[in-house]
């Protein structure tokens, strides 16, 4: 097992929001030592404190002492299945969430992991921006999934008569529109990049050459930042887009 640690963590595609280094620690399980190195560099270097483990059995115990913000767990393992190990997780109810990675891409490979307890799924060969993107997302979502209204700022969507609303004015939405608001908005302040979008917002399983996720998020921002409200929908260059409050 190695661990490294750095300090205060900045959240990618935010320098506003930071996040404790005890409160976001991950528990990496992967068997190649040259992913693993790459990654657990990647997050030490964001200031995140991450823990290696290589096998199944030695991530099972490490994960059920609990303590850790999110699992990283690869799907291939020498000893035991990582749906395996997610399962008995999820029977001992550890809670913690895991994003399984694995070389399977096959849509039923996915449906897979997700059902045996999974939080997201991201196939190899895979952008280290997207993986700590990915984490991050997992890190700030929302611990109570049954949540029915969101805020962000002035900002707020209600998932129950499915009314968007700025300082009271109500922003009249499409379904799709709703959809990408709603998915943002679980997310503030993390980076978010057009391959989350079209996978998770538009199903898409693969990625098109289509400007479609612009369009819509122009869309969207047109409507929120109607008149003279300062811009909550941000570009991150190269990258994605972030949703935040106004300064």
């Amino acid at each position: 097992m190695t661990e490294a640690r750095s300090g205060q963590i900045q959240m990618m595609g935010d320098p506003t929001v930071l996040l404790d280094p005890d409160e976001a620690r991950i528990l990496l399980v992967e068997d190649d030592e040259e992913t693993a190195e790459q990654i657990v560099k990647e997050f030490s270097d964001r200031g995140y404190t991450i823990s290696h483990e290589r096998t199944g059995r030695s991530a099972l115990e490490r994960a059920q002492s609990g303590g850790f913000g999110v699992l990283i767990l690869d799907r291939m393992l020498p000893d035991l299945d990582g749906l395996f190990i997610l399962a008995r997780l999820r029977e001992a109810e550890v809670r913690v969430p895991v994003l399984v990675l694995s070389a399977l891409g096959a849509v039923d490979e996915r449906v897979r992991g997700l059902r045996a307890g999974g939080d997201d799924y991201l196939t190899k060969p895979f952008a280290f921006t997207e993986l700590v993107a990915r984490v991050e997302a997992l890190l700030r979502r929302p611990s109570d999934s049954r949540e029915t209204r969101l805020r962000v700022g002035p900002l707020q969507l209600d998932l129950i008569d499915r009314k968007a609303r700025r300082n009271g004015r109500i922003i009249e939405l499409l379904p799709r529109e709703f959809k990408l608001l709603e998915y943002m908005m679980r997310r503030p302040g993390q980076l978010i990049t057009r391959d989350m979008l079209l996978e998770d917002v538009w199903n898409y399983r693969f990625s098109p050459q289509t400007n479609l996720v612009d369009v819509h998020i122009g869309k969207v921002r047109r409507k929120i930042d109607e008149g003279d409200a300062a811009p909550m929908i941000h570009n991150v260059r190269g990258a994605g887009f972030t949703l935040r409050e106004p300064f």
